[in-house]
């Protein structure tokens, strides 16, 4: 396509000032970067199919600015890969493959065109990693801050619930927790995002484990599956409630382990030992929990004396005056 004169495309988008966005030329851009860019051509888009013998899945995420992150020290090309990968990593704890996506994105007016450049970047790189089409969306203004949405489609052989521990399983974590919780109260206490340590990419870059979750449903033994983005303290007590269970926590899990959020580990439960699993998987695994009958609390610990229904220790984002504060404090 020839680039018409004044048009901010390619790598003049970035370096011409004073350029008044408008929502053809965004759409422009990403069909220039997005695998299955090209065929945005329509107010509608074709819903995936799933295969025979799969179920089609579909997960949404929204992330606000100022209440999922921070412009400040959130760098744009990793908050586009970010916003992909916390809907894929969803779909992969559900045992599904990637379909596709739709796109929603509300702009606000004091965004910098080289900004929204970056972030575009970020999030058509993490789709073609791991091949999957933009197939739809929308794009707004608004007076200023930043909107984010995301809906992915996957399709599954066998989907992984959430309804379906069964007594007596043990829930395992394919990744260390806490590392993002960490990575925050860096970033709140001035870590530079652009030299990151292993806990700042972890908040900034997540890197769930893609390719799991269908691995783990061919295996009879495990009963359910999520991914851990809200942190223990929460995540299993959804588990819990959606199957009418309990759920013991292990006792040497630390505060920031069972508070942390946004790890985006697969949570798995298993009546099949770990060294069992760990030997099919080729991967370390770590015990968090274990699934009893229902009982009185849904997440137990044990306070030293005896066993307690534990409080819901995760961020809440209805609750007055929270930001990107630290939901351990």
């Amino acid at each position: 396509m020839t680039e018409c004169p004044g048009w901010p495309g390619g790598d003049r988008w970035a370096k011409v000032g004073g350029v008044k966005l408008s929502e053809n030329a965004i759409l422009a851009r990403i069909r220039d970067l997005f695998p299955g860019g090209g065929a945005l051509t329509d107010d509608c888009g074709e819903v995936p199919q799933a295969p025979p013998g799969r179920t089609l899945l579909v997960t949404t995420d929204l992330m606000e600015d100022g209440q999922h992150f921070d412009r400040a020290w959130h760098p744009p090309r990793l908050l586009g890969r970010k916003l992909l990968m916390v809907n894929l990593s969803d779909l992969d704890a559900s045992g599904a493959t990637f379909l596709g996506f739709t796109l929603t994105l509300a702009l606000g007016r004091d965004l910098e065109p080289a900004w929204i450049d970056a972030f575009l970047v970020g999030l058509a790189e993490a789709a073609r990693e791991e091949g999957v089409p933009v197939i739809g969306g929308d794009t707004v203004g608004r007076a200023q801050g930043l909107g984010l949405g995301l809906t992915a489609f996957g399709s599954a052989r066998r989907w992984l619930r959430r309804d379906t521990l069964e007594a007596g399983d043990a829930l395992f974590v394919d990744q260390p927790l806490g590392a993002s919780l960490r990575g925050l109260r860096k970033l709140l206490a001035g870590a530079d995002p652009l030299a990151p340590d292993p806990d700042v990419a972890a908040h900034l870059d997540p890197r769930p484990r893609l390719g799991l979750g269908p691995r783990l449903a061919e295996i009879p033994e495990v009963h359910a599956c999520m991914d851990i983005s809200d942190g223990l303290s929460k995540d299993l007590r959804t588990l819990a409630a959606a199957s009418a269970r309990s759920i013991l926590l292990d006792p040497a899990l630390t505060r920031d382990e069972i508070a942390g959020g946004e790890d985006y580990a697969r949570c798995f439960a298993s009546s099949l030992p770990r060294a069992e699993l760990e030997r099919r998987l080729g991967i370390p695994l770590t015990q968090v929990g274990t699934v009893l009958d229902a009982c009185e609390g849904q997440l137990l610990h044990y306070d030293g004396d005896s066993l307690r229904p534990l409080p819901d220790l995760s961020y809440d984002h209805f609750a007055p005056n929270q930001g990107n504060d630290d939901p351990a404090t």
